[in-house]
């Protein structure tokens, strides 16, 4: 990033935060639930974007570590009394030891082999939910009580049922995680995870120890990942098998191409633009992921780098 191109990022991240945080004044019920939902399934993206985009690790198995974020956070408060703090730390806690102990044995892969392999241990996590349905009840799910969704942070109490509790909480979060990118993005370990993406042989050859580099970045996604779960749990009250399954290890990857990998406004502009997609096709057709689909084609034809990915490279090089 040149320093001209580093000066404008800051200022375009916190205006965009600054519009999500005024957008839930003017925001009907409806799409206000639907913002709050969004921010934390774009944090979902933000931590997946470090890694395919940044990266070059292109992972199948990411629900597990989102997965592991929303049953640490579920169980947890549902079974052993944590509060919605404790209960939000040990899913965060859940997804980075996840992460961790998945990336010391999928990493000694490369390409191919290490898609292969994080879609194996993702469906023996999905495998794990199903099995234990007497604790999990499996893709039935259980929702949390009421009492277990109120709790209280420096004297101050909130209770997560609260719709604008949940917006802001949810805009925390994002915001933490898209300034936490931005700032790794641009820092020194930023531009080797790009050097490990670019060209992995030479980055080794200058005397980088790329294994470190690239388990650090599956640790950081993951962990944002297990963040994102957790936060689903607690603010929207729900955990089920479904969120460990295949498909939410393949909308991260979708919502990331279409907004620009390697973009660090991509994820929310990917994770915005197609839940509103699927939203509006589905009260027209019961077939909308074939509109999806299509959508997805053309993009491919006019944006092959994503939206943001494709202006950066044509018309507007300084977008981080």
């Amino acid at each position: 990033m040149t320093a001209g191109a580093s000066r404008r990022a800051m200022p375009l991240h916190l205006a965009m935060l600054a519009l999500l945080f005024a957008a839930q004044f003017v925001l009907p019920a409806y799409h206000h639930t639907n913002f709050a939902r969004i921010m934390v399934l774009a944090t979902y993206a933000i931590g997946y974007n470090l890694l395919v985009g940044y990266t070059g690790l292109l992972s199948l198995g990411h629900a597990m570590f989102f997965a592991a974020g929303l049953y640490g956070a579920g169980l947890t408060v549902q079974y052993l009394g944590f509060g919605v703090l404790s209960g939000f730390a040990a899913g965060l806690l859940a997804g980075l030891c996840l992460a961790v102990a998945v990336g010391l044995l999928a990493l000694r892969t490369s390409g191919v082999s290490f898609m292969i392999v994080t879609l194996m241990f993702a469906q023996a996590c999905y495998l794990t939910t199903l099995y234990f349905n007497d604790i999990t009840r499996g893709d039935e799910g259980f929702v949390l009580a009421a009492e277990a969704r109120r709790g209280s942070f420096g004297g101050v109490s909130f209770d997560l049922s609260e719709p604008a509790t949940r917006y802001n909480l949810a805009l925390i979060l994002f915001a933490v995680c898209v300034l936490l990118s931005l700032a790794l993005v641009r820092s020194a370990v930023g531009r080797v995870l790009i050097a490990v993406r670019e060209n992995e042989d030479r980055t080794i050859m200058l005397g980088y120890h790329s294994f470190r580099y690239k388990l650090l970045a599956l640790a950081t996604s993951g962990a944002m990942a297990g963040a994102a779960g957790a936060a689903y749990a607690l603010l929207f009250s729900y955990v089920g098998a479904t969120f460990a399954s295949i498909q939410y290890s393949i909308l991260p990857l979708l919502w990331v191409l279409l907004g620009g990998p390697g973009t660090t406004i991509g994820p929310l502009l990917g994770t915005l633009l197609m839940f509103y997609m699927v939203d509006f096709a589905s009260e027209y057709t019961s077939s909308y992921m074939l509109v999806v689909g299509f959508a997805l084609i053309l993009l491919v034809l006019w944006f092959p780098k994503g939206i943001l990915g494709t202006l950066r490279q044509r018309w507007v090089p300084w977008l981080p």
